[in-house]
């Protein structure tokens, strides 16, 4: 049992973070931070998104917060959080939202709408600070 976090370094990922990390502690549970890549990215994308994850890493470590970190080379992020949420039978699935025009408002995102559906658990969404 565990959080599953959707992680991406943008506003979105880093309030999703921020959330699973405070649900993990009030649940006295450890975090799965899942990072989805597509296996073509450049090197030094990926040599980037490495960097990115190993100050999460040390954060949650100094933090006390359990965790476990994946990079997936899946690339469709809604099958990977889906997976990896089955996988650990997660209480609690964490994505981050991007703010949307009033038309936009309208259509959430298809990954979004995939995780809302299909995961096996509960999910909560959040949106950055304004």
């Amino acid at each position: 049992m565990g959080i599953v976090v959707g992680y991406l370094a943008t506003p979105e990922g880093r309030a999703a973070l921020d959330a699973a990390v405070a649900e993990a502690s009030t649940r006295g549970t450890s975090v799965v931070v899942v990072v989805s890549m597509r296996g073509d990215e450049p090197p030094e994308q990926r040599a980037s998104a490495d960097a990115e994850l190993e100050a999460v890493g040390r954060r949650l470590t100094d933090e006390g917060t359990p965790h476990e970190i994946r990079l997936l080379d899946g690339g469709d992020v809604a099958d990977d959080l889906i997976a990896t949420a089955e996988e650990v039978s997660a209480e609690l699935v964490v994505i981050g939202l991007r703010r949307r025009s009033p038309v936009g408002k309208l259509i959430l995102g298809a990954n979004a709408q995939r995780v809302l559906f299909d995961a096996p658990c509960p999910v909560l969404t959040v949106k950055p600070q304004a």
